[in-house]
């Protein structure tokens, strides 16, 4: 798992969105033919911003991450159980895909003097480590504000620490 990617010294980050989402297999072929034409390797690909129809069960989160993982151990990236790319994954109410999908990717890519650029992954109010999604979720099944509240600032909580770890802050 990679809770983020920064670009170093003479490379940044470039982001690319797809103007509807992608499914995960013509999204990887895409992706895949975009980096051809652009002239970077496969291993240029840091950041993949997804979108998904709901929630994955623990075993439905389990299927999807072969074919991803497959994918990034094909292009040269996941090895020995570690993964550079960072990845979010987003389940719209409104106007969710029938299947996951991308939304948008990132890479890098050679640029003298570019400022420094990061991407963070997503986070949601799960709290890092083994174990079923149920015993790690913040406040699990509640929505009573109360409960929203305490989700939300343990998610901008691990934003912000992914944030300054990559070299980033908010700006005034």
């Amino acid at each position: 798992y990679s809770a983020g990617v920064a670009a170093m010294p003479g490379y940044a980050v470039e982001r690319v969105r797809f103007a509807d989402v992608v499914p995960l297999v013509e999204g990887f072929r895409r992706i895949e033919t975009f980096l051809a034409a652009e002239g970077v390797p496969l291993t240029a690909f840091c950041a993949c911003e997804l979108r998904s129809p709901g929630q994955f069960t623990d075993e439905g989160f389990i299927a999807f991450n072969r074919l991803y993982v497959g994918t990034l151990e094909r292009w040269g990236l996941f090895s020995n159980d570690r993964n550079p790319v960072a990845r979010s994954n987003v389940c719209p109410e409104v106007d969710a895909p029938t299947e996951p999908g991308f939304h948008a990717f990132s890479f890098v890519r050679p640029a003298a003097g570019a400022a420094h650029s990061f991407v963070c992954a997503g986070s949601g109010e799960a709290q890092e480590g083994a174990g079923p999604y149920s015993e790690k979720t913040i406040r699990y099944g509640e929505t009573a504000p109360d409960a929203m509240r305490e989700k939300a600032c343990f998610v901008l909580g691990a934003m912000e620490r992914r944030m300054e770890a990559l070299g980033g802050r908010w700006t005034t």
